[in-house]
């Protein structure tokens, strides 16, 4: 009986541990190199973890949204990416400068020429865009993501007012107030923008960096508590048994 009650207690830890485990560790993000100001121009970095372990990341396809269509569109060279973007005929012109625009960048596609993301790693994708939208408070770019082994992964999900975040969320950018002077993207937020964008393909030259631990390993250590704690309820109740018994 003693041996069956231990047994039953290492199977509740074991299960607690496959719980904890199960959700994904990382979504793909957007997010900015510094401010994302309405009115202004920056550079984002879709952030692409590889969530498999026996295939890699040979494709991403973000689609910029439409609602608030973006003037400017400039995705950095990328050593081990072809990128192609896709341009599309817009419902309604949108102004730049007092230039009417017809059409903007609605698809941007990276696809893997090498190896791709490898099993453990992340990657970013940077992208000069503008003028960001002064009506809206964050832009919904929905994106999806292709493997080695043929699965497809579509973050396309949107947040819902209230509710828990979605399986699969789609990557949303938050954009800060306008700045002062800088609503319409001036020259020192696109020298910015250009500086980030020169850091960025410096730093391209190793074409996957390893994925962060921090939030495994916080993970990990609050998956162990959670084990030693039903374990050590596990101890007590069969002690307690134990000495009712004698």
């Amino acid at each position: 009986m003693k041996a069956s009650r231990l047994a039953a207690a290492g199977a509740i830890a074991a299960s607690a541990v496959v719980v904890l485990s199960s959700p994904a560790f990382a979504h793909v993000t957007v997010q900015p190199e510094g401010a994302a100001a309405k009115g202004g121009y920056a550079v984002v970095d879709f952030k692409v973890p590889n969530e498999r372990d026996n295939a890699s990341t040979t494709k991403l396809e973000v689609n910029f949204p439409t609602d608030h269509p973006l003037a400017s569109v400039m995705p950095e060279p990328m050593a081990g990416w072809d990128i192609k973007v896709t341009k599309s005929k817009l419902d309604k012109p949108i102004d730049n400068h007092g230039e009417q625009l017809t059409e903007a960048v609605t698809k941007v596609t990276w696809t893997a020429t090498g190896k791709g993301i490898e099993p453990g790693y992340f990657e970013k994708f940077p992208v000069s865009v503008g003028a960001l939208p002064e009506d809206a408070d964050q832009l919904v770019f929905k994106a999806i993501q292709t493997y080695s082994n043929k699965e497809v992964v579509r973050w396309i999900e949107e947040q819902q007012k209230g509710q828990e975040e979605p399986e699969t969320p789609a990557p949303v950018l938050t954009l800060s107030a306008a700045e002062d002077g800088h609503s319409h993207g001036s020259s020192d937020t696109e020298n910015a923008s250009d500086n980030s964008a020169s850091d960025a393909e410096a730093a391209s030259a190793d074409t996957a960096a390893p994925a962060d631990s921090s939030d495994t390993t916080a993970r990990v250590l609050g998956v162990v508590g959670i084990v030693v704690g039903v374990v050590g309820v596990a101890y007590g109740v069969l002690a307690g048994r134990r000495r009712t018994s004698a």
